[in-house]
């Protein structure tokens, strides 16, 4: 199992150097579009409105925009040092808790904890206590650059990091439009409720429930692979240098217009003097005349003497 982050659980005086592995995996079926007209994967760049172009990665940098269009820029170097001081905590675990007063809505995702090297009895001990008292713990701790609140429990005799939305990430259920109030409810009707809901009581097996749509939408794309119904997406034209060459001219000349309206009024003057000097040449080659060239004079004829 991949192991996504390397550190060590703190409570007391006690230091558990541990791993952290996914629990869970995104099992969605992902779909690529493409374009219709030649079934060619639609590709997604990174274009500034501004300077019209595709702006690389290293030309990249973070901001917060605190009102529309306006930004407060923070480096990596801010972002390092803040990472740095809340890395050093590693995970702490400031509180134990009973299971049940923590809100299933206040969960998010699930890792699993694996003891590092020299960690395999300070685990166990933290995985025994939790059992025998019923507790679980409340800890910070940092995962891909943002701290978070997380729980630490046991799961099938293995340490589980179960993060915790804080308090303002939790809409105000009160914001939830269109509750209806308390009312009087007819007691046939719940207690036919109440028949319904005994007679669908069981244990929960996870085994049982399936992902109908992704099973069908998976036999479908084996189906039309089985029946050779794909498509290759068709390889980019390459254009030859010329046409580039050609491309970057006039695409920087265009960028020039909008950047510099002096250089577009001086092109505009120069078109206009280079129209009227191709005007005048034309007017004088009609003025000039070229002259005739003489007929050739005819030989005479001499009369032969009898």
């Amino acid at each position: 199992m991949h192991t996504m982050w390397k550190g060590s659980i703190s409570f007391g005086l006690v230091n558990i150097p541990v791993k952290l592995h996914a629990a869970t995996e995104n099992k969605d079926v992902r779909l690529r579009q493409l374009h219709k007209e030649c079934q060619s994967p639609i590709k997604y760049e990174k274009i500034c409105p501004v300077c019209d172009k595709e702006v690389e990665n290293d030309e990249i940098v973070k901001a917060y925009e605190y009102a529309k269009n306006k930004f407060v820029m923070i480096s990596d170097e801010e972002l390092a040092e803040i990472k740095e001081e809340q890395t050093d905590r590693a995970v702490e675990i400031v509180d134990f808790v009973q299971l049940d007063e923590i809100d299933p809505i206040y969960f998010e995702k699930s890792y699993y904890l694996s003891p590092n090297e020299g960690g395999a009895k300070a685990y166990s001990l933290l995985r025994k206590a939790l059992k025998d008292t019923g507790k679980i713990g409340v800890a910070n701790m940092m995962i891909r650059s943002k701290q978070q609140l997380a729980a630490i429990r046991v799961y099938e005799n293995t340490l589980v990091v179960e993060t915790i939305h804080y308090p303002d990430e939790v809409r105000n259920v009160q914001d939830v439009p269109n509750v209806p109030e308390e009312t009087e409810t007819p007691e046939k009707e719940l207690d036919t409720a109440k028949m319904l809901i005994d007679q669908l009581t069981s244990e929960f097996d996870p085994e049982k429930y399936k992902d109908n749509y992704r099973e069908s939408l998976l036999e479908l794309i084996d189906e039309k692979k089985d029946q050779d119904d794909v498509t290759t997406a068709k390889e980019k034209p390459v254009k030859n240098n010329v046409t580039n060459l050609m491309d970057a001219l006039e695409a920087s000349l265009d960028r020039a217009k909008k950047t510099n309206p002096a250089a577009e009024k001086k092109e505009t003057a120069g078109k206009k003097a280079t129209a009227t000097a191709e005007k005048k040449e034309a007017s004088t080659k009609k003025k000039v005349t070229t002259p005739k060239k003489a007929a050739p004079k005819k030989k005479k004829e001499t009369k032969k003497q009898a």
